[in-house]
């Protein structure tokens, strides 16, 4: 999935709101340096989702039998994939 920089800018600016507005963090605290860490986290997540799209697109592509993106067996397929793959490399979503 990908996210422009304003959304991502956006996302950072919402989550920390709302870490401040349940005390997680405090208003005193360095925002700066959050929402630098809160935009690298993001991009690391997007990163790895983005990658483990590829492998379960590569295995779908794989099979002798071609499956059409966006039919039902692509989909329950695709996401049985994804949730495996997930699973092995401790992504959660």
């Amino acid at each position: 999935m990908r996210l422009s920089d304003d959304k991502i800018t956006h996302l950072t600016h919402v989550l920390l709101k709302g870490l401040i507005e349940r005390k997680v963090v405090t208003p005193m605290a360095d925002e700066g340096t959050i929402r630098r860490e809160i935009r690298r986290i993001i991009m690391n997540v997007l990163m790895e989702a983005e990658e483990i799209d590829a492998v379960v697109r590569k295995k779908l592509e794989s099979y002798s039998k071609k499956i059409y993106e966006g039919s039902t067996e692509w989909d329950v397929l695709y996401n049985k994939f994804f949730t495996e793959e997930s699973a092995k490399r401790g992504f959660v979503i």
